[in-house]
C-alpha cells in the first residue's frame, strides 16, 4: 500500500490523515509484501533445518525433524496430484491437532488446492454445509471422525476421496501417501489471487462465512508478526489450541516452523496432559486464549507442576481481563501475561504485546503490526472519528486482510469498505502511546436506560470472585422492555453455597449503577467455541427458550 509520506508518523509511530480521517500507524518498519505461495514461506527453509525437531507429539512423544517434514509434504503433495487433486480444488482438513497436520495442509498447497480447515467436533450436517458451501472435492480425516466425514460426504455428494490421517480399512493414509513415488506438482501460483485457505468464522454472530485468505495475505502476516513475536531453534511452542482456527494455524503450526522452533502437539485441552506437557518438553512459549488463562491463575492443579521454563505467555482470540492475566502472571513468575488482536479476516494479526515489552499498560492488546493501519470511529456515526482516547469501533487496513467472503459479496462489501478499511465491530480505544485496548464487540454491547455496558467487562468482574469458576453476561429484556446485563455463572468444585444475591451484589459493589448484573443464573458451563470465545448466541437462544416457556406457563394459569 503506497501512502502519501506527508501522512506518515514521526517516531512513536501514531496517526496522520487518510481517506478522510485519523489514521494510526505502526512505528515498525514496513514489511514488503510476501510473494511466496505458504508452503515455501512456511517449509522453505526447512531443509536447511535437517535434523532439528520441528513437530513432537504430546501424547506419545513420537517426534518429526524438519527434514522428514519437508520430504513428507511434498510426497503427500506428490500423492495428492496424483489422485486428481489439481488447482482450484478445496481440500477439507477435518482432524483435531496431530503431527500429521502441517504436512497435509501444505502439501494441500504445494498441489494447488484452497484448505478449508474444519471443527473436529462438527456433526455431519455441519460438515456437510461447510463442504457444500466451500465446493470442496477432498477431506482428509482421522479414524476417530470417519464416520461423521462419510455421512457428510453421503450428505453433500461430490466428493471424490476420503483420506485418513492414521488407519482406517476402505481408505488410504496419508502414511502411504507420505512414500509416494509420483512427481511432486509443479504448480504456478499467483500469491495475491490465490487462496490458500478457506477457514469458517466461528459463527458467534452469524451465519458461518469462508474467509479467502490468500497466499499473500497468510505470508505476509507471517512476516509481519517477525519484529514483535520473534521464534528461533530452540524454542519449544505447545500447540494445544486448535489449527482449525486462524490463532492456532498461524501462531501454533505456521509461525515457529517458519522459523525453526519446536512445536508441541496436544489434541485437546486436558488440565493435567497440559501441565505435564509444559514441564517434560521444558515449554519456552504458550499461546493460548482467556480460559486457559484463567486455569493457570486459579486451578490448584498448577501447583503440582514445574512450568519455571516457561518464558511468556501470549493470550488472544477473546477479551482478557487485566487483573486475571496479573493474577497468571504472577502465580508463573512472568513480567506479565501479553495479548495479541486480530480476526480471521485478517490473516489474523494486528496487533501483538511485543515479546520484548516489560511493563505494557494492564489490558493492552498491542501495538499496530508492521505495514498495518487503523481508525477508532464513533459508535453512532461510522463517518465520524471517536474523540482521542474514546471507545469507537475499530477499523483495520493492511496486506494481510482477505479476499474477501466466498460466495458471498455483499457480506464483503459489508466488512471491507471502497476505501479498504475493515469494519471489525469491536469496540476499543487507544491510549496516548498507541496501545489499543479492546472492549467488547459493539453487537454485544447491552444498552441499559441509554448507557452502554459491555459483557466483558462484567466477565472479568465476576472471574475475579473466589467462588466463580467461570461466568458470560449477555443483555436480556424485562417485561417493561428495558435490556438489562444477565450473568450466567459456573460455581467453582466446593463453592454450592454462592446464591444469585451475592454475586449481585459482589458486582454492584465494583461498578456504577447502570452497569450493575440485575440477574444471574447457575449452569454447569459456559458455551464457548475452540477459540475461546463465548458462544453468546446460544445463550441467548437459551434464554428466548426459557422465555417462551414462561409465556405460556402464564397462559396457562
Amino acid at each position: 500500500m503506497v501512502l502519501d509520506r506527508s501522512d506518515r508518523p514521526g517516531a512513536d509511530g501514531r496517526t496522520g490523515t487518510s481517506g478522510g480521517g485519523r489514521v494510526f500507524r505502526s512505528a515498525y518498519a514496513e514489511v514488503p509484501a510476501v510473494e511466496l505461495p505458504i508452503h515455501e514461506a512456511v517449509l522453505g527453509r526447512a531443509a536447511a533445518y535437517g535434523d532439528t525437531v520441528a513437530l513432537v507429539d504430546g501424547t506419545n512423544g513420537a517426534t518429526t525433524t524438519y527434514a522428514q517434514l519437508d520430504r513428507a509434504h511434498r510426497r503427500i503433495a506428490a500423492a495428492f496430484a496424483d489422485a486428481g487433486v489439481c488447482k482450484g480444488d478445496v481440500l477439507a482438513l477435518h482432524s483435531p491437532n496431530t503431527v500429521a497436520y502441517p504436512a497435509v495442509f501444505h502439501a494441500a498447497t504445494r498441489a494447488g488446492a484452497s484448505v478449508t480447515t474444519v471443527h473436529p467436533l462438527a456433526t455431519p450436517e455441519e460438515l456437510a454445509a461447510q463442504l457444500r458451501d466451500a465446493a470442496a472435492r477432498w477431506v482428509v480425516t482421522v479414524s476417530p471422525l470417519l464416520e461423521v466425514a462419510r455421512r457428510a460426504a453421503e450428505l453433500v455428494g461430490g466428493i471424490e476421496e476420503i483420506f485418513v490421517c492414521d488407519r482406517a480399512q476402505g481408505h488410504r493414509s496419508v502414511l502411504d501417501l507420505a512414500r509416494s513415488a509420483a512427481p511432486v506438482p509443479e504448480i504456478a501460483i499467483d500469491p495475491g489471487e490465490d487462496v490458500a485457505a478457506l477457514p469458517y468464522s466461528s459463527g458467534t454472530t452469524g451465519v458461518p462465512k469462508g474467509v479467502m485468505l490468500t497466499h499473500r495475505s497468510m505470508a505476509t502476516n507471517l512476516a509481519q508478526l517477525e519484529p514483535v513475536m520473534a521464534m528461533k531453534p530452540g524454542d519449544r511452542i505447545l500447540a494445544v489450541l486448535p489449527f482449525f482456527h486462524i490463532y492456532g494455524l498461524t501462531a501454533l503450526m505456521n509461525a515457529p516452523l517458519r522459523h525453526g522452533a519446536t512445536v508441541v502437539v496436544l489434541p485437546r485441552f486436558d488440565l493435567d496432559q497440559f501441565l505435564a506437557a509444559i514441564e517434560k518438553h521444558r515449554i519456552t512459549g504458550l499461546y493460548v486464549a482467556p480460559p486457559i488463562v484463567l486455569a493457570l491463575a486459579k486451578h490448584p492443579a498448577v501447583a503440582r507442576y514445574d512450568l519455571s521454563s516457561l518464558d511468556y505467555v501470549l493470550s488472544a482470540a477473546a477479551p482478557l481481563d487485566a487483573r486475571l492475566a496479573a493474577a497468571c502472571s504472577e502465580r508463573l513468575g512472568l513480567s506479565c501475561v501479553r495479548q495479541a488482536y486480530g480476526l480471521t479476516e485478517l490473516s489474523p494479526g494486528t496487533h501483538v504485546v511485543p515479546l520484548t515489552a516489560e511493563h505494557p499498560p494492564p489490558g493492552a492488546v498491542g501495538k499496530l503490526l508492521p505495514s498495518t493501519e487503523m481508525r477508532v470511529v464513533a459508535l453512532d456515526d461510522p463517518e465520524r472519528d471517536a474523540a482521542p482516547g474514546a471507545e469507537g469501533e475499530i477499523l483495520l487496513r493492511g496486506p494481510q486482510v482477505m479476499k474477501g467472503y466466498l460466495g458471498r459479496p455483499e457480506a464483503t462489501a459489508g466488512m471491507i469498505d471502497p476505501a479498504g478499511w475493515v469494519h471489525t465491530g469491536d469496540v476499543g480505544r487507544v491510549d496516548g502511546a498507541g496501545w489499543l485496548f479492546v472492549v467488547d464487540r459493539v453487537k454485544e454491547l447491552i444498552k441499559y436506560k441509554g448507557f452502554q455496558v459491555a459483557p466483558a467487562e462484567l466477565e472479568a468482574l465476576l472471574l475475579t470472585h473466589d467462588a466463580v469458576a467461570d461466568a458470560a453476561v449477555i443483555g436480556v429484556y424485562e417485561d417493561d422492555g428495558n435490556e438489562v446485563p444477565k450473568a450466567f455463572v459456573v460455581r467453582r468444585s466446593g463453592a454450592e453455597e454462592l446464591t444469585e444475591a451475592e454475586v449481585m451484589t459482589f458486582v454492584a459493589e465494583r461498578v456504577a449503577p447502570y452497569k450493575k448484573v440485575r440477574r444471574v443464573e447457575f449452569v454447569g458451563g459456559v458455551p464457548r467455541a475452540a477459540s475461546g470465545k463465548i458462544l453468546r448466541r446460544e445463550l441467548r437462544d437459551r434464554e428466548a427458550r426459557d422465555r417462551e416457556a414462561r409465556d405460556r406457563a402464564r397462559e396457562h394459569t
